[in-house]
């Protein structure tokens, strides 16, 4: 998915440069918007042609040839890639494994308003978390310096923090740390994204400020997107490998945090990443019949938190859209939610459950977010 589009936002919202709670607010087109960050792949398998590396030596000197890297990627700070032989990674104890099946919303376009324990305690006549669910996932710039987070704890709650890893958005605080050598084609649906060059070490740098921001945030886990860029027209030669290393990378440095991590999509890469993720969130593998691929997770012990973007969503999905893609083959055990493409309130579970989140309200130009790293 590309970073939502923020629909019910004003126009001079998304204008405004880095600031969070507006500039992150991306409004969506008119009809109907993608989803936040869809990262569904492309509808034709490009055939790729093999990269030959020659190293040669230079005689009687000893000195071997540097590799020319792609794009600037060969400077002395470059992560290594891990070798095919590397152990599997055993988190610390500190890490968050959420159970299979269980429950969620995801919001990414609104800032979630969550009462503290105190006023969640003086409300016993309503519910003050609607849906009453145990995990919430959310846009992680949009929730810096709330107490959503620490209200969520104190109601017995789990936090993953959304950001996307894999595209450079221009209304994130920190979109003046990347360079041009980063950026890759633009996104297709998202004009004003483009790919990143996943392999470079200032990308990789950059998201490790990331993780350290959502550590901080005291966020259970992290919700990286479009990390598999490879599957797209990306414009800078991304592989299936260069995928699988990246998310390695931010699985081993997301538990040196204390951070779980989830895999955004990205079913072709499941068995060389398993080891270092706790959940796959996953989007429309009931409409692609794609289920059974994330199988895997449940099968290993972690959960799949699936979205689906049926028909008349939000608010008018008919029981046939609901039964089928609710029923759909190796999803029974999936954490599934039926949700509007633009990620907003609204969910419908497949018990047939409906709830609407109470958001905060941001047409004040209240600043969520910091631009401070």
């Amino acid at each position: 998915m590309a970073d939502t589009p923020k629909s019910g936002q004003s126009e001079d919202h998304h204008a405004k440069p880095v600031v969070v709670d507006e500039a992150g607010l991306k409004s969506a087109s008119a009809g109907t918007a993608p989803p936040r960050r869809r990262s569904r792949k492309i509808l034709y398998i490009a055939i790729a042609a093999a990269v030959v590396v020659v190293l040669g030596l230079a005689l009687g000197l000893g000195l071997g040839l540097g590799l020319k890297d792609h794009g600037g990627r060969g400077d002395e700070n470059e992560p290594s890639n891990p070798t095919p032989s590397e152990p599997p990674v055993t988190p610390n104890g500190t890490v968050w494994q959420p159970p299979v099946g269980a429950k969620w919303q995801i919001i990414l376009n609104s800032v979630l308003d969550v009462p503290s324990a105190k006023d969640a305690n003086a409300k016993t006549s309503s519910q003050p978390l609607t849906p009453d669910v145990p995990v919430w996932d959310f846009d992680m710039f949009l929730h810096r310096n709330t107490s959503v987070i620490a209200n969520l704890h104190a109601l017995g709650k789990r936090a993953i923090c959304y950001f996307s890893a894999g595209s450079y958005e221009p209304y994130t605080p920190d979109n003046t740390s990347f360079v041009s050598a980063d950026l890759g084609k633009t996104m297709d649906g998202w004009p004003d994204e483009k790919w990143l060059d996943i392999r470079r070490s200032s990308v990789r740098n950059i998201m490790l400020k990331r993780l350290d921001i959502a550590a901080a945030m005291k966020c259970d886990a992290v919700d990286p997107d479009n990390v598999d860029g490879y599957q797209n027209a990306n414009g800078l030669g991304l592989t299936k490998q260069d995928t699988i290393d990246f998310v390695r990378f931010l699985g081993k440095e997301a538990s040196k945090r204390g951070l779980a991590m989830g895999l955004k999509n990205a079913g072709e890469v499941i068995e060389d990443v398993l080891d270092v993720v706790q959940f796959s969130v996953n989007e429309q593998c009931a409409q692609y019949n794609e289920c059974d691929t994330f199988e895997k997770f449940t099968a290993a012990g972690k959960p799949v938190f699936h979205i689906e973007y049926p028909s008349g969503a939000p608010k008018a999905v008919s029981t046939k859209d609901s039964n089928k893609l609710c029923g759909a083959t190796g999803a029974d055990k999936f954490s599934t939610v039926l949700k509007g493409m633009d990620l907003d309130a609204w969910v419908e579970y497949c018990d047939g459950n409906v709830a609407e989140t109470k958001v905060a309200d941001t047409s004040s130009g209240d600043d969520n977010g910091d631009d401070d790293e």
